[in-house]
């Protein structure tokens, strides 16, 4: 994993489970990597991978099992899906749609592209 410096660690490591989830590389009742093993991976502080995970429990994405781990709850793909487009439309694209006006791309243009 590659990390940058325009957001926290935590929440690269938190998006970085997101996209595993809704990629379907990791599904409903999975288990997600240990905090121990994705800090080693990501060469980070286990207390950052402890950090972005707890949101993902405050989101009902993953839960925890005693003795057992995290796992991805039922659902979790279709409750990202609507956070991450929700996140997609009111954030990124505002500014998407003002940069490709301002370099003065016609948007019918652009929608007929792939």
């Amino acid at each position: 994993m590659q990390w940058t410096n325009d957001q926290p660690i935590y929440q690269q490591v938190r998006d970085h489970v997101v996209s595993l989830i809704i990629d379907d590389v990791l599904k409903s009742g999975d288990p997600i990597p240990s905090v121990r093993q994705m800090a080693v991976e990501g060469g980070v502080n286990p207390l950052t991978v402890s950090k972005a995970y707890q949101e993902l429990v405050d989101l009902n994405i993953v839960e925890k099992r005693r003795g057992l781990g995290m796992f991805i709850t039922e659902g979790a793909k279709k409750e990202l899906l609507k956070l991450e487009q929700s996140k997609f439309l009111n954030n990124e694209w505002p500014n998407t749609l003002k940069r490709a006006e301002s370099l003065g791309i016609d948007l019918n243009e652009l929608l007929k592209r792939n």
